[in-house]
């Protein structure tokens, strides 16, 4: 499963894409409103840093103004996904813009049908917004697993990028599952390193290294 950060900081972006574990990045407008600098900017900036596929979503509503933010955005980079909500309208600009050879990640998914009807229109991938569900008593994961179901069912060419993750294990189910992508905010992919036991043995291993060192020190002396 590819792993990607929900995120438009550069900064966060820079380290965590050193360790090797960022395949990818996602933006949305509110996202890209906490950062300095110009849309295009920030989007060429990540695109630039990131070598892998970079949503950049339009705020237009209508068709029109999907489809010409779409080909504005789609001339940022290459690496470039076009990102448009699954909306009637929406529907309509992916299965333009699609045809004209532009990615679209159809975001805002929130039933199979959604997901379905994105499938069909074209779009690349499909976005789950499961920790939003979980906010409302729905389970998100269901949703995936139907997704994922659907996908091998018909051969979808749609991947499956599961997104408003909350915690590592929203990650973890959505692997064992079968998702193609999970994104995820930069502080949950650094909780995924973590763990009480790796702390205290790497303690232990260094404490008796110092010691071990000590002794022979002592011994020499």
């Amino acid at each position: 499963m590819k792993l990607f950060l929900d995120t438009a900081n550069l900064a966060q972006i820079r380290r965590l894409n050193q360790m090797g574990v960022v395949d990818g990045i996602t933006t949305n407008p509110t996202l890209v409103a906490k950062e300095p600098g110009e849309f295009e900017e920030i989007i060429a900036a990540i695109c630039k840093e990131v070598k892998g596929d970079v949503s950049a979503e339009v705020v237009a509503t209508d068709f029109d103004g999907m489809v010409a933010e779409a080909k504005r955005i789609s001339t940022i980079a290459p690496n470039v996904v076009v990102k448009i909500p699954i909306i009637p309208e929406g529907l309509r600009a992916t299965k333009a813009i699609s045809g004209m050879g532009m990615r679209v990640n159809m975001t805002l998914v929130f039933s199979a049908n959604q997901g379905l009807l994105a499938a069909k229109a074209g779009a690349s991938f499909i976005s789950p917004f499961i920790g939003r569900l979980d906010d409302i008593g729905q389970r998100g994961m269901e949703l995936v697993e139907d997704l994922v179901k659907i996908r091998d069912n018909y051969g979808m060419k749609a991947e499956v990028l599961v997104g408003s993750i909350r915690h590592p294990q929203h990650v973890l189910e959505a692997a064992k599952v079968g998702a193609d992508i999970a994104t995820m905010p930069p502080e949950v992919m650094e909780k995924m390193m973590q763990h009480p036991l790796t702390d205290s043995g790497l303690k232990r291993f260094l404490d008796d290294w110092d010691r071990a060192k000590k002794s022979k020190q002592s011994v020499a002396a």
